[in-house]
């Protein structure tokens, strides 16, 4: 069981996080070491061509690790970051983007987990992440 609810993340997201609250992030799930997010297409977050923009897939990615990285933990909120590596294997256009996070290893002092950012309505993969995030 998550240690905690879509619905506590995303108030922490209101609160807290207030970049994510702008580009329309909230939690859909949470599972133990699992996060599924979304975020709503919108045309503040595309490039001339109608496409998502690439700032706003990694924000969405960091934001669903954190999540992920909350759901073992509890309410840290000083996890932080510190490391992200994304590829980016195809556009994401005009459409709704699904973040689904899970944990890789979870250790006393780091977390490692992998993302992979979705178009939804279908089950193209926008973007694979790595990242690490620092537990203080």
């Amino acid at each position: 069981m998550s240690a905690i609810t879509a619905d506590v993340f995303n108030d922490l997201l209101a609160e807290k996080l207030p970049m994510g609250v702008a580009l329309g992030i909230r939690a859909l799930s949470m599972g133990k070491g699992t996060a599924r997010l979304v975020m709503p297409f919108g045309p503040h977050l595309t490039r001339p061509v109608d496409v998502v923009c690439g700032p706003a897939l990694m924000t969405l990615a960091d934001v669903a690790l954190y999540a992920a990285v909350l759901s073992e933990i509890g309410l840290v909120e000083m996890a932080v970051t510190s490391n992200l590596n994304i590829s980016f294997l195809r556009k994401a256009e005009r459409c709704d983007v699904i973040a689904e996070a899970s944990l890789l290893k979870l250790g006393r002092r780091l977390a490692m987990g992998a993302v992979e950012l979705i178009a939804a309505g279908s089950d193209d993969l926008v973007a694979h992440v790595t990242a690490t995030y620092a537990i203080p």
